[in-house]
């Protein structure tokens, strides 16, 4: 496979997409060997967590903005500098749990929206609101410019926090389901094309954590991340809700999964994921029946 950006023709776009949101909650992008030793460990000074607080384009993340976080907690690089990788909370005891959802758009998908097909999914934003959980939600650079109202209002919530899902979609590591797959220097432009678009969408709650499309990374991946000072994050709990038709098998996978420090991976994309919202209001009064409390991915890399 050839690392430079694949041209793929307009007639498999459909396919594209089915294969890349599917593959966003799909766990198939498994580092290669030595995965345990790239983990990294939390940030351990202040010093340590402003640097990896700085933005892709080198600018701080977290400035301090109304309503915008203080220097979100990172974990220091791994081994030769390589962008470190969460997945669960080290802390394993406290039933704390995070619910994450890709708001998926791929860079070529302007024509789709026009034609009516929905990327967003207001009313699972608003059920998180209303049930008042705490929600971290990686964003494509793409989805922020169709929806930039949506992208202010949730980047203005204290409710939510922003991370990075890269700008166009395609892939950082190859194969990956079918993803169009970017060269190292066009990876690391990607990330910071998703950055400026929450800037000019009028996010100011973005954390600098970022989140494979298709969760697909290797070593070069990391490497080609590294100066970017973010903090890949990956997940234990695959939701299934992409191309889902039934909301309460969704969270049935969902609460068999859950375990202390635990990330969730769902869709905020109707067209893809149309039963999310109604399986969230099964998850969220189960899993505090059982005791957990939800947080956002900051809180989860803090402890």
């Amino acid at each position: 496979m050839t690392n430079s950006v694949r041209k793929v023709a307009a007639a498999a776009a459909t396919a594209v997409l089915g294969a890349a949101l599917a593959g966003c909650g799909g766990g198939a992008g498994a580092p290669d060997a030595g995965r345990e030793a790239r983990m990294g460990t939390p940030a351990a000074s202040a010093t340590a967590s402003a640097s990896a607080a700085t933005s892709a384009s080198g600018s701080p993340a977290a400035s301090p903005q109304a309503g915008a976080p203080a220097k979100p907690p990172t974990m220091a690089p791994g081994p030769n500098g390589l962008t470190p990788v969460f997945e669960r909370a080290k802390q394993q005891t406290d039933k704390t749990v995070a619910l994450t959802f890709d708001a998926d758009m791929t860079s070529d998908q302007g024509p789709r929206a026009a034609d009516g097909e929905h990327f967003d999914n207001p009313a699972l934003i608003s059920t998180l609101r209303t049930l008042k959980v705490p929600s971290t939600i990686f964003m494509t650079g793409r989805w922020a410019e169709e929806y930039p109202d949506q992208a202010k209002s949730i980047g203005t919530d204290p409710n939510f926090e922003i991370a990075n899902h890269s700008y166009s979609h395609h892939a950082f590591k190859s194969p990956c389901y079918g993803l169009p797959a970017l060269d190292a220097a066009a990876a690391r432009a990607d990330v910071d094309r998703a950055f400026a678009a929450f800037r000019q969408a009028g996010a100011v709650n973005t954390v600098p954590y970022f989140r494979f499309p298709g969760g697909c990374y290797d070593d070069q991946a990391l490497r080609a991340l590294s100066t970017a000072k973010v903090t890949a994050v990956q997940w234990d709990v695959v939701s299934g809700d992409a191309f889902a038709k039934d909301p309460g098998a969704v969270a049935e996978q969902v609460l068999s999964g859950v375990k202390p420090g635990s990330v969730v991976v769902m869709h905020c994309t109707r067209s893809a994921a149309p039963v999310t919202e109604e399986a969230v209001q099964r998850i969220v009064p189960e899993l505090r029946k059982r005791g957990y409390r939800f947080v956002k991915v900051s809180e989860l890399i803090g402890k």
